[in-house]
């Protein structure tokens, strides 16, 4: 096998790391999506570049509260945050099921919440002190359930993080849309900055599972956004971003992913 043609091939595991569904490889026979993800793990336990990335977005977000502390307005300022992998690191559980070649499991994930031990990503607990150390109350609205408060409480408190407590933890309530809670903060609050790495944490546009190509036009719709009242993190590993890519089903065998994933990907002539 010639260098070109291996460099290729590590390129295409690369690459369908931007394709998963919380699955994984490295076991013989195991799919693209999972291979995908054990990468896309790796790179965001290992790499300084995501590091890097995750600074800039909580340094950048740093620079829009203090504009927006200028003028603060009538109503007290908030600021509303995802947890999973925005606030909280979950690359370990995503490894260890790719690594099997396992999908992602609820019972086995909500084993892992529970357990309280997720890492924190890279700038958010300054970045949330500082926010809370000048008079913004921080809103966690996550799609976790509601049978995994105690965990989720536990693991946020673990690391001091600012309104770590029932009131400000906001879970998932029936619908997966966040629209609804964003707006129970907005009655009382002035959101200033929303951080998340799916983006359906965002913007209401992004709900009820929009096909990839309104997604990616809603995107560009909401150009300014980005970088101004929308931090968005990196997350290699999962997300609206895959599903997408699948129409949403989620019954898809890891052959027909794969196949789905080859048709998409773009290959030199």
């Amino acid at each position: 096998m010639n260098n070109r043609y291996s460099c290729f091939l590590i390129s295409l595991t690369i690459l369908s790391a931007c394709s998963a569904t919380r699955t994984t490889v490295t076991t013989p026979g195991a799919s693209t999506v999972n291979n995908g993800k054990v990468w896309a793990s790796l790179w965001q336990q290992r790499a300084a570049e995501y590091r890097a990335l995750c600074f800039q977005a909580y340094n950048l977000a740093k620079l829009r509260l203090d504009e927006a502390l200028k003028n603060p307005g009538t109503k007290p300022l908030a600021v509303v945050t995802d947890i999973d992998e925005t606030v909280l690191d979950n690359s370990p559980y995503d490894a260890q099921r790719a690594f099997n070649n396992q999908e992602y499991d609820a019972a086995t994930w909500k084993q892992w919440t529970a357990k309280a031990d997720c890492d924190t990503v890279a700038g958010a607990p300054g970045f949330f002190k500082y926010a809370a150390s000048k008079g913004v109350t921080v809103f966690y609205i996550t799609n976790r359930d509601e049978d995994e408060r105690n965990g989720t409480l536990k693991n946020l408190q673990r690391y001091n993080m600012p309104n770590a407590d029932t009131e400000h933890l906001m879970l998932k309530l029936g619908s997966s849309s966040k629209e609804s809670r964003r707006l129970q903060v907005l009655n009382k609050y002035n959101i200033v900055l929303l951080c998340g790495d799916n983006l359906a944490d965002f913007d209401k546009l992004y709900d009820n599972h929009p096909a990839e190509q309104s997604r990616n036009a809603t995107t560009t719709q909401l150009t300014r956004q980005f970088g101004s009242k929308y931090i968005v993190l990196p997350n290699p590993s999962y997300g609206d971003w895959e599903g997408a890519l699948f129409n949403f089903n989620y019954k898809l065998t890891p052959a027909q992913r794969d196949s789905i994933i080859k048709s998409r990907l773009k290959f030199a002539n």
